[in-house]
């Protein structure tokens, strides 16, 4: 993530060849504030486009007023206003969608979100195909294998340039683990691997500075289930929507970075992968290496110990699953 002092206006020198357009899909909700606010503060950030089905403009007035130089924009919601939003695009970040009530899973949310993404996913695919999508809408096993599909059937698809957020879950363990071992959770860098809901979500901590915490049956299941303790706490108001902006804040701070040529940029994010697709699964979350041309290289696992091989089996199932989901969702309701 950005330091502190890189979010004041004298900071900020991008040369032509670094302008960034990232738009903002869901820009006025929970998730969709915090993020626009971290991106206005991101010096790579020169031009941020903000789009929903109400209220953008509202907010694209309110945070243009910070001190930084990137110019802000909210567009209307209609067809031509999320087409302007989007032409230029080198990031997309599609926080849009409901959130999660108590009791409810990430899967309860599907039918609503699936069609809010299938629909935001045909206009990036009109209107910015090159562009890097961040699809943070829930549940993302699905969500990304919908955008997957559309992006398909309109003969733009490059698996390089589509990612699911799964951020949070790493940043969940390594603070977790901070607080565990009392360490600064800056120092800690959690592999977290699989998908981006429950048991999908296997944190891989024999490869950290801690391998015994690779049996800890109740941190694993905290970081697993971390966004039920936010929906619990929030007591119905809402779901884990700041620590969520972070998290989406930060995947795309490291795409930036990677594609004005900064080199050894990886991040744990959901993709088309390579790693389980002999089992049907085309879609896992592993270290990515990221570049100007977004998926670099997809990192092999690595070694795992016994009780994380359990984890990934456990993994498999659901998430297979999962993007069946998706994919079947696109088949039965194509849409317009």
């Amino acid at each position: 993530m950005f330091m502190a002092s890189r979010i004041q206006t004298r900071a900020f020198s991008a040369s032509a060849r670094n302008l960034s357009k990232v738009t903002v899909l869901g820009a006025a909700g929970g998730i969709g504030q915090p993020l626009s606010l971290l991106l206005k503060l991101n010096p790579k950030v020169t031009d941020l486009a903000l789009y929903d089905i109400r209220g953008a403009p509202g907010v694209a007035a309110d945070i243009s007023h910070i001190n930084t130089k990137s110019k802000v924009t909210g567009y209307e919601p209609t067809p031509s206003g999320l087409a302007s939003a989007l032409k230029g695009a080198e990031v997309v970040l599609i926080p849009a969608g409901v959130p999660r009530k108590p009791g409810m899973t990430r899967d309860d949310l599907f039918n609503t979100n699936a069609s809010i993404v299938r629909d935001l996913a045909k206009a990036c695919a009109e209107s910015c195909p090159e562009a890097n999508i961040l699809v943070i809408a829930n549940p993302v096993n699905s969500t990304v294998p919908i955008c997957a599909e559309i992006f398909k059937a309109r003969g733009v698809y490059n698996p390089k340039r589509l990612f699911g957020v799964t951020t949070l879950d790493v940043v969940r363990a390594s603070r977790f683990v901070s607080e565990i071992k009392d360490t600064d959770p800056a120092d800690e860098n959690i592999t977290v691997v699989g998908g981006h809901s429950g048991v999908t979500i296997v944190p891989l901590f024999s490869q950290s500075k801690h391998p015994e915490l690779s049996t800890n049956a109740e941190l694993i299941n905290r970081v697993q289930f971390g966004g039920d303790e936010v929906v619990k706490a929030k007591d119905g108001a809402g779901s884990a929507t700041l620590s969520m902006a972070m998290a989406g804040a930060r995947m795309a701070e490291s795409l930036l970075r990677a594609s004005h040529g900064e080199k050894g940029i990886v991040e744990p994010t959901f993709v088309d992968s390579p790693l389980y697709k002999d089992q049907g699964i085309d879609f896992f979350s592993s270290r990515v290496e990221l570049g100007p041309n977004g998926v670099e290289k997809i990192l092999p696992l690595g070694e795992i110990n016994d009780a994380e091989k359990k984890l990934v089996e456990a993994c498999l199932g659901d998430l297979k699953k999962n993007i069946e989901k998706g994919v079947a969702f696109v088949a039965a309701n194509p849409g317009k």
